[in-house]
């Protein structure tokens, strides 16, 4: 069982009424003790598949009465004696999770992203970094150094905080973590243009000639892409693997972009932003459906209605986007064939 422990402190006036609300939950165990004379702490072992429930209920009743502080630490070993029939529901329960989509609570999730949208001094020197090692690695022809540059490149955090933020409806978010995306991507065609003024473009050599066309395939590679940065995301896994993946699709045709645009080739650097476009949508809409059908929603009554009108209109605009890209990309393929 994959476990988690919530630790509650609750004003003594409200004791009596949160604790039996929480009896009715899912949990493994339960204990009180007394933390000062007017608040008691309540330790909660769940099941992390339960844990959202039981912390959105705490925060509902955080938001109307002062005094609770809620914590949710994770469980690394838990030693009990368990009957066989214990046992036997343990094992049905595993076999039904394994058909779902398993997934962190929406307030952890909600932590990690916060943080991978704001624009801060790391985001910006890995950007840099990045940046240039890809424009060297298209220069010299090295797949291995632009793929390297990938590992450094933080391209994953904004693209998903972007796509998490529509499904809450939490415009602030989206604001923020596009702003992020945006600056990330203006400081990147920056460096690749500036450095187009010292080092020759590699207009023949096959890793940059391939960013500066875009094809069905590489839609579907940003698709897999997004889907598979998502299910990182809320599965706890490490994002790094998967942030190579994302940065790959996004980072490449960024650089190539900047140095067309450097070097005046208009219509190379019309494919590469197809590509980048193209790219960045797909990545979007394949962690929207994933955060859709994984069951994160709001727990405000507010914000329930705002939520699913913003989900609704994020996968219609990204959609239509994406189909307008292909088109463009089919009707691009087709002028070429001409």
């Amino acid at each position: 069982m994959d476990l988690q422990l919530v630790e509650a402190y609750i004003p003594n006036k409200h004791f009596e009424k949160v604790t039996e609300s929480l009896q009715k939950y899912p949990i493994v165990s339960f204990w009180v003790s007394r933390e000062s004379d007017d608040r008691k702490l309540i330790r909660i072992l769940v099941e992390t598949k339960n844990t959202e429930e039981i912390l959105d209920y705490l925060e509902n009743v955080t938001n109307v009465a002062d005094g609770f502080e809620v914590l949710l630490l994770p469980v690394r070993s838990y030693l009990t004696r368990l009957t066989d029939e214990e046992k036997e529901l343990i094992k049905q329960e595993e076999k039904e999770d394994a058909k779902k989509i398993q997934r962190a609570s929406r307030h952890e999730l909600l932590g990690s992203i916060e943080k991978s949208s704001r624009i801060t001094l790391n985001f910006t020197l890995l950007v840099i970094l990045s940046a240039i090692v890809v424009t060297i690695g298209f220069i010299k022809d090295s797949e291995a150094v632009i793929i390297g540059a990938m590992v450094i490149a933080p391209m994953l955090g904004p693209v998903i905080s972007i796509a998490f933020s529509s499904i809450l409806g939490d415009f602030s978010l989206l604001r923020h973590s596009s702003l992020t995306l945006f600056y990330g991507i203006v400081i990147v065609i920056g460096i690749a243009i500036v450095m187009t003024f010292f080092l020759p473009i590699p207009i023949e050599n096959d890793e940059f000639a391939s960013r500066t066309h875009v094809n069905i395939s590489d839609i579907v590679l940003a698709l897999a892409s997004g889907t598979a940065g998502a299910l990182s995301i809320i599965s706890r896994l490490s994002g790094a693997l998967v942030g190579v993946m994302v940065a790959v699709a996004l980072l490449p045709p960024t650089v190539v972009l900047g140095m067309t645009i450097g070097e005046g080739l208009w219509q190379e650097a019309y494919g590469s932003a197809l590509l980048l476009m193209g790219n960045i949508n797909s990545v979007i809409l394949a962690a929207i459906i994933v955060f859709s059908i994984s069951g994160i929603r709001p727990v405000k009554w507010k914000d329930v209605d705002r939520a699913k009108t913003s989900r609704k209109l994020s996968i219609v605009f990204v959609s239509v986007t994406v189909l307008l890209l292909i088109t463009a990309i089919l009707f691009s393929q087709h002028v070429d064939l001409i």
